[in-house]
């Protein structure tokens, strides 16, 4: 089901776009990646409510389908953390399970540290816990691309580069080669590349602007991560060379750290090893889901 939720974000009222499956008293909410969507999740929310879960997956501010304020300076970490958690107030949550995917998963750790006693479960998905080591001067100047002629001429710019995004994967390309995206189609190299550029075309420039260096410039939060008693699994593709030696220091971070690499899969397990993804994950949600309510208000 997809729809719209206000929220009482920190710096004013914003509205998410959200996709959801499943009723009940476990709650999942997953927060996609930079430039990314909630279309990254929606082809497992029934698997999770067919579990017993109540799993939600929104479009971050800035992307998707929602809000996008122009002003660079409503974009942070801290701000994407804030919007999750007032995405489970206005969902009724008192507690939940969260999942954060790359950027989504700094926000969640930003999150986690904020407001520890929310969170029943956090899942660190191809994500790290600080400064992402890309070069420099091109992420510079994909910044000054996107200030000049927005998120189509840097979809043009990237698509000419040579050597392609460092998250380009041999896992990603047998996938485009194997099967359809979200969207469909029986060209699968076309389907995964108009996939990839709706997402891109739908974020804003302002976010684009203010969180690349954010993500480049953050703290790195290993040091009060070790302070975090939350049950954690830290699951990475075995071909993300850009986040793997990351989520393995996330996993020696966090106490008792669950790591779990998979196999044939690079930035995106969810998409290039769906199965074993799905298996991880329920495996670890069956182990630290409490007991659903017999009765209660939940949406």
């Amino acid at each position: 089901m997809l729809g719209r939720l206000r929220v009482g974000a920190v710096d004013g009222p914003l509205e998410l776009a959200v996709a959801e499956d499943g009723r009940g008293g476990r709650h999942l909410l997953l927060a996609h990646g930079f430039t990314g969507a909630k279309e990254d999740f929606t082809a497992h929310l029934g698997t999770f409510a067919a579990a017993g879960w109540h799993a939600v997956a929104p479009d971050l501010r800035g992307h998707g389908a929602s809000d996008a304020p122009d002003d660079e300076g409503a974009y942070d970490l801290a701000l994407l953390a804030g919007d999750l958690l007032a995405l489970a107030d206005a969902l009724g949550w008192e507690s939940f399970v969260l999942l954060g995917h790359s950027m989504g998963g700094m926000v969640a750790q930003v999150a986690a540290l904020a407001a520890p006693e929310r969170l029943e479960a956090l899942i660190l998905m191809d994500t790290g816990p600080g400064p992402v080591l890309v070069d420099r001067h091109l992420a510079d100047l994909s910044v000054d691309v996107v200030r000049s002629g927005g998120m189509a001429l840097l979809g043009e710019v990237v698509s000419s580069l040579p050597d392609g995004s460092p998250l380009d994967t041999t896992a990603a390309r047998r996938l485009r080669q194997t099967c359809a995206s979200p969207l469909g189609g029986d060209d699968f190299e076309a389907s995964w590349a108009a996939f990839g550029d709706a997402k891109l075309h739908a974020a804003s420039p302002a976010m684009y602007a203010a969180m690349v260096p954010a993500m480049l410039d953050q703290v790195d939060r290993s040091e009060a991560l070790a302070g975090l008693v939350v049950p954690t699994l830290v699951l990475v593709g075995e071909h993300d060379a850009l986040f793997l030696d990351d989520s393995r220091r996330l996993a020696a971070a966090v106490p008792d750290a669950r790591l779990e690499i998979i196999g044939g899969a690079g930035h995106n397990p969810q998409h290039e090893a769906p199965e074993a993804w799905a298996r991880v994950l329920l495996g670890f949600l069956a182990d630290v889901a409490r007991p659903a309510p017999t009765a209660g208000g939940d949406r």
